[in-house]
């Protein structure tokens, strides 16, 4: 699998002085993915690139 692309989440928006379980790992996190939905930006990258790889499968497989 190849890195995952970076995503800028410098602004404020991505940030909350409320600390919540991370969407994806489970592990406290004060970052907050576009929706506002509690995430780390390492794990939203890591699932980024997974679902990006599945998408590229399916079309090679012609299954979309």
């Amino acid at each position: 699998m190849t890195s995952p692309p970076l995503l800028d989440w410098r602004a404020l928006s991505h940030w909350s002085w409320t600390p919540k379980p991370c969407r994806y790992c489970g592990q406290e996190t004060n970052l907050r993915d576009s929706k506002r939905k509690p995430a780390h930006k390492v794990c939203a990258e890591i699932a980024l690139a997974e679902q990006a790889a599945e998408m590229a499968d399916a079309y090679r497989k012609d299954t979309l």
